[in-house]
């Protein structure tokens, strides 16, 4: 049986291989490849072998990439990280960016408007983005800003009676989930820079959503977070209404930790137990290791193939109940599964050129063959920098001392 020291230093080489693979080849290619200096702003994907592919670009990806350089930063990679999110920030605002303080969806690789249409989802990446570049550029005020002109439109004219924010108007169904967890994973780092004049409002935004969450997503006989929603909040009609996406369920116990912890309330950090627990149990592939990418709320398979960002979000929700944990031995089984998720995340960095992935995980234990989606690196470094940050803190347990068994 593995001791907890043992345990301890597992998991410490796993972060240790992570952070190499991170700083020594993922962040270089993904600057010297992945940005493009010619027409400003980041290359969606990059080939396998490691040149860029010249296409559309969503703007949720720039905004994305804004966050990964920033973490890199904090993370003390010597790169330019500050001169990637200056560079990334100023393409963003200044193709995605409309007259109304809200953003288009897709430009051309030249930044020409090719989608104008206001996504609920990329808004929530807007506000993101504009938080954390706040922490990395000279003047934040601009963007300070321009994130509460945003979330002021966004209240204006997308805001639901019953809580959350309509995915368009005239309103469009179903309701989504998805496009609140990225608002509420935005609402928090604005909270969390804890100064400015908004953070009332930033506070009421994440305290709404997370109720909306505990009173409306999740279902309280299975535990699950369900994606969709009739215009009163309540599951899709048919089978729409009963889809569950574990990698979700994960990321939505990994917020509800942060939010639940920061305002005291164990309600929230219980929630968030049972929906990672229901995700464990039903849906990872116990014969590939992997979280695949939806079920039914009976646990019967819709996708069984597996992403690579929900074996990301494996990490951070077992990162975040392994540091709330209220025993030894709960504190041990969500330590494991950090190490499992780790492992697994491992798969999809077997490839030619160091420091790019595979995305997708097919039932049969092959890949899809395609180029490295960019869109990933915000859930890898993301998934790093929780790991890191809890190994610092404690909050996994007592580090070995070098050299111990």
């Amino acid at each position: 049986m593995t001791t907890p020291t043992e345990q301890m230093a597992t998991l410490q080489g796993l972060r240790d291989r992570l952070m190499t693979w991170l700083t020594t080849a993922a962040l270089p290619i993904w600057w010297e490849a992945g940005t493009d200096r010619e027409r400003g702003g980041f290359h969606e994907r990059l080939g396998l072998d490691g040149g860029p592919c010249i296409e559309p670009r969503r703007a949720r990806v720039q905004a994305r990439q804004v966050f990964t350089f920033a973490v890199a930063g904090r993370l003390g990679w010597t790169g330019p990280s500050a001169r990637a999110v200056e560079h990334g920030l100023a393409f963003f605002r200044k193709a995605y960016e409309r007259p109304d303080g809200t953003f288009r969806t897709l430009v051309g690789p030249d930044g020409a408007t090719l989608d104008d249409t206001v996504v609920l989802y990329d808004q929530a990446f807007a506000l993101f983005a504009l938080a954390v570049a706040g922490t990395v550029v000279a003047d934040p005020a601009p963007l300070t800003a321009a994130a509460t002109r945003l979330r002021q439109r966004l209240e204006g004219t997308l805001k639901h009676p019953l809580g959350g924010f309509e995915e368009a108007a005239p309103r469009k169904l179903p309701l989504l989930a998805n496009p609140h967890m990225h608002l509420f994973e935005a609402s928090l780092a604005w909270v969390e820079l804890g100064s400015g004049p908004d953070q009332a409002a930033w506070n009421a935004l994440a305290d709404e959503i997370a109720g909306l969450a505990l009173s409306h997503f999740i279902d309280p006989k299975t535990g699950y977070l369900r994606e969709f929603f009739d215009g009163e909040w309540q599951p899709a009609p048919g089978r729409d209404g009963r889809i569950v996406e574990p990698g979700h369920l994960f990321e939505w116990a990994w917020l509800l930790v942060r939010w639940g912890t920061l305002r005291g309330r164990p309600d929230a950090v219980a929630a968030a137990r049972r929906m990672a627990e229901a995700a464990e149990e039903t849906g990872v592939d116990p014969v590939r290791g992997v979280a695949v990418n939806a079920i039914l709320d009976d646990g019967a398979p819709v996708d069984s193939g597996a992403r690579l960002w929900p074996q990301t979000e494996r990490i951070k929700a077992a990162v975040a109940l392994a540091g709330a944990a209220e025993t030894e031995a709960e504190k041990t089984l969500w330590r494991g599964r950090i190490a499992a998720g780790v492992t697994a995340l491992f798969t999809y960095f077997d490839v030619p050129v160091a420091g790019l992935w595979r995305d997708k995980l097919q039932p049969d234990g092959t890949f899809v063959e395609e180029p490295a989606p960019a869109s990933s690196f915000y859930h890898i470094i993301c998934a790093i920098e929780e790991l890191n940050t809890a190994f610092a803190a404690g909050r996994l347990g007592s580090v070995p001392l070098a050299g111990a068994a």
